[in-house]
């Protein structure tokens, strides 16, 4: 196993180092370049902005596709099981479809360390930048081609900007358009949304029989019994929740997942929205009252860890609850998009974890250094702009008040250039300092410049998470992906925890 960033700046992937293999895998002919400042993909992607103006439908869709699903014969409580043995290991990825470098540049190390594991869950947008059931071939049947294991998952938001069609048809076997709901009173928001609503184009999804070659083994089949589900695996329940567009989920949806989770066998959520993220408790709502969170803190429910998707990095949260127990609470989606930063996070106190509890990855130094290189090669101000690692680790610890993460030496002076760099690119603080000024910035830095920032040269800062399971414990690990020779033969362990299921 080779270095983690945490202990050398080559185990992080800087410096001069071999290229990886993973381009082999990809498709000759390139998929369309991802880029979030394109008034294209905005445009296409405008259902989440239409479904907070005029109000969310996704609720109303997917019962009519869980429906669906039921008639066709999936089982009723959504359950899938399997008979994996007491001990038995799978893999979690997060947020996976772009098709581009960053994806395929964590499959190596994914088959390296998954070659012995029973199954896969990808944690959130299977597919960008819709959900077209077009892009399935070269964004998911090609990457995990060869993982020899069932693959299941949740949607994203993303995977809902084409009403979920081809979602069901690749995980639920669902191949048959829906048909259309009820329509709107004319002059409402309801019909107004339906005038604007991005919706499949015709004969969407006409090579997916082709795709679905590549992933045609007896072992790699699995079909699941809707967008949200459960799987009973040798001693742990795990429950897959469906946050559609808003970070939601609906009321039967949420009545599901009480009675699903009831009992004392020990469970593992996975949803789309995670609860805890970049120093934040987003509880996630449930329609008709209640939150998500409140069902996963219940102690008669058994939850020990949940882990959410959609913000494309790694963190965890081991929050200590009223009753004694700690809850793991991750957050899982570097596994393909562009990086999002982690260097924003403000110093860690939440909920009773603090900087000495919480771990993420990137780290923040490194993802100062990414981003502070990339804006200063789209500027070409590189000579101004760009920060070294060792830089940004310094500026880093000054402003959040805490010791370097990686120092091989002794730290660089903080210069009146690194300070301004650092806040120019949304750097946190302490809760304590700069609130008036850094909030605006930060803001400002996460919601417009970070969509943007795809790269594709490494290191990519990419991860995926290995998940061992036995009667007694859950050990969770976070492997990294550089896009480096290095780390797809050897995947560097970035955090580790081991979780007791007694």
């Amino acid at each position: 196993m080779s270095d983690s960033s945490r202990v050398t700046a080559e185990g992080a992937g800087w410096g001069a180092a071999e290229r990886g293999t993973y381009r082999r895998l990809m498709p000759r002919r390139r998929t369309e370049k991802i880029s979030w400042l394109d008034p294209r993909m905005l445009l296409a992607a405008r259902n989440g902005v239409l479904a907070s103006w005029f109000g969310d439908p996704t609720g109303g869709v997917r019962a009519r596709w869980t429906a669906r699903c039921a008639a066709a014969g999936a089982p009723q409580d959504k359950v899938i099981r399997r008979d994996d043995p007491d001990r038995f290991s799978f893999l979690v990825l997060g947020d996976t479809g772009e098709g581009g470098d960053p994806q395929y540049a964590v499959v190596p190390g994914l088959l390296e360390e998954g070659r012995d594991t029973a199954f896969a869950l990808i944690a959130s947008d299977v597919i960008y930048p819709v959900g077209s059931a077009d892009d399935y071939g070269p964004k998911f049947f090609r990457p995990y081609r060869d993982y020899r294991a069932p693959i299941y998952a949740i949607p994203g938001n993303h995977d809902w900007y084409e009403d979920l069609a081809g979602f069901m048809r690749v995980f639920c076997d669902d191949a048959t358009p829906l048909p259309p709901g009820p329509a709107p009173r004319p002059l409402t928001l309801a019909w107004l949304r339906s005038l604007l609503w991005h919706r499949p184009r015709p004969g969407d999804g006409e090579g997916l029989t082709e795709a679905r070659t590549l992933r045609s083994g007896p072992a790699q089949q699995a079909v699941q019994p809707g967008p949200y589900w459960a799987i009973d695996a040798g001693p742990v329940r795990i429950v897959g929740i469906d946050t559609g567009l808003l970070g939601t989920i609906d009321a039967e949806q949420g009545a599901w997942l009480r009675e699903i989770s009831r009992g004392p066998r020990p469970k593992i959520l996975v949803t789309g929205s995670p609860l805890y993220v970049d120093g934040e408790h987003r509880p996630c709502p449930v329609e008709g009252g209640g939150t998500v969170d409140d069902i996963v803190r219940d102690p008669g429910h058994h939850y020990v860890a949940a882990i959410g998707g959609d913000i494309h990095n790694y963190q965890r949260y081991p929050v200590r609850l009223d009753d004694g127990r700690t809850l793991q609470y991750v957050v899982a989606g570097g596994s393909g998009a562009f990086t999002h930063a982690t260097h924003t996070i403000p110093r860690v106190d939440v909920a009773g974890v603090t900087e000495r509890d919480f771990r993420c990855y990137p780290l923040r130094g490194d993802s100062l250094a990414f981003y502070s290189a990339l804006y200063g090669r789209r500027l070409r101000l590189r000579r101004f702009f760009a920060l070294t690692d060792a830089e940004a680790m310094a500026v880093i610890a000054e402003r959040l008040g805490i010791g370097p993460t990686r120092v091989p030496g002794a730290p660089p002076r903080v210069t009146r250039r690194m300070r301004l760099l650092a806040g120019l690119l949304g750097t946190g603080r302490r809760p304590d300092r700069g609130k008036r000024f850094r909030l605006p910035v930060r803001k400002a830095y996460t919601s417009l410049l970070s969509p943007g920032s795809a790269t594709y040269t490494p290191p990519f800062f990419k991860s995926f998470l290995r998940v061992d399971v036995s009667p007694k414990a859950v050990r969770l690990r976070c492997h990294a992906a550089t896009g480096l020779r290095a780390q797809e033969v050897a995947p560097p362990v970035e955090d580790e925890v081991t979780i007791p299921l007694t």
